[in-house]
């Protein structure tokens, strides 16, 4: 045998081993891709559980120094602004799986 055919018969082997592990793969599970419903409630829990978390330090803060409400402002609009960078941290997530989801569509057609 020759080495350019060799390197053929290996490619041909290499090629149909994969297709027989895509075929092998499992599908994917309707559970696991999230709906609108559902990826809009993880942005929600997401924002308020930032403003809870700003508004329980700061009032926490608050009733130890025995100050006016100043922390209680301050740290719940810095649990606002966590609150927002998370979710749109997880906006990006979505759309980087979504894309990469389209991407594999595109490849297998």
């Amino acid at each position: 045998m020759t080495d350019p055919e060799h390197q053929e018969r290996m490619t041909q082997l290499e090629q149909r081993i994969e297709a027989a592990k895509r075929a092998q793969d499992p599908k994917p599970r309707a559970d696991e891709h999230y709906s609108a419903a559902n990826l809009a409630w993880r942005m929600v829990i997401e924002l308020v559980a930032g403003l809870g978390i700003g508004f329980g330090i700061g009032y926490g803060l608050d009733i130890l120094f025995g100050t006016l409400p100043i922390f209680m402002v301050l740290f719940t609009m810095l649990g606002l602004a966590a609150g927002i960078k998370t979710m749109l941290r997880s906006a990006k997530e979505i759309q980087k799986e979504q894309e990469a989801e389209q991407a594999e569509r595109n490849e297998r057609t």
